[in-house]
Parts: C-alpha cells; sequence; structure tokens
C-alpha cells in the first residue's frame, strides 16, 4: 500500500513489480490485494499498462482501514474482542485486562488517525 500510495496518480502498479521491490512472494500479495479490492481500497485495471493503484489519495487512506482488512481482527490481544469486550474465560482472569483495553483503544485510535501520507 505504500508503493501504491508513493506512485499515486502516475498510473497502476503491477503486482510483480512490487514483488520484486518489496522481496514479497507474489502468490501472497494476489491474496492480500484480493482482500484490499474487495475492501475497495485498491483497484484493479488488466491490460498492457494494468495493475493495481489506490482508490483513494493517500490522505484519504487510514491505515487503520488497511489493517483492519488485512488482519481481520482488531484486537492484539486474545482476550479482548474489536470492540474492547473482554471475552476471556473463567481460566483465564489475568487482572491486567483494564490496561489492555486502553493499550488496543489507544493503538486503533492512532490507527484511525494516520493516513497512507503520513507512511510515505
Amino acid at each position: 500500500m505504500i508503493k501504491l500510495a508513493e506512485n499515486y496518480g502516475q498510473g497502476n502498479l503491477a503486482l510483480s513489480q512490487i514483488s520484486r521491490d518489496e522481496k514479497i512472494s507474489l502468490a501472497y500479495l494476489e491474496r492480500l490485494f484480493a482482500g484490499l479490492k474487495k475492501a475497495n481500497l485498491v483497484k484493479a485495471e488488466k491490460g498492457v499498462s494494468g495493475g493495481y493503484k489506490l482508490t483513494h489519495k493517500p490522505k484519504d487512506t487510514p491505515v487503520f482501514e488497511i489493517v483492519k482488512t488485512l488482519e481481520g481482527k482488531m484486537s492484539p490481544f486474545h482476550c479482548l474482542d474489536d470492540k474492547g469486550k473482554i471475552y476471556c474465560t473463567d481460566k483465564c482472569r489475568c487482572g491486567v485486562t483494564g490496561v489492555l483495553i486502553k493499550v488496543q483503544a489507544a493503538v486503533n485510535e492512532t490507527l484511525k488517525k494516520m493516513t497512507l501520507r503520513d507512511l510515505i
């Protein structure tokens, strides 16, 4: 996504080019970009000059939406759901869930304030 942001307004980027530049498996990129396309964060164009580009300007593309699309669950902690609600079992009462809720909320708020433009 950073490569697309850097290339914004200059045409499409082929996944094969991104794969070479970033040393990421093409098959893996294809899976990632299928999800990004479904979430309307990128669009694909076919043909000789085809490839991918952002659907919105980098300044209008929240990092939160990218991470949410790629990761699914927006909670880094197994005992919290996406909204910060606790779903620990009785066996898992570690006593730090209050802190984890605050950490998760801070991470999510930070990602919502950041855009792709901030990363380039």
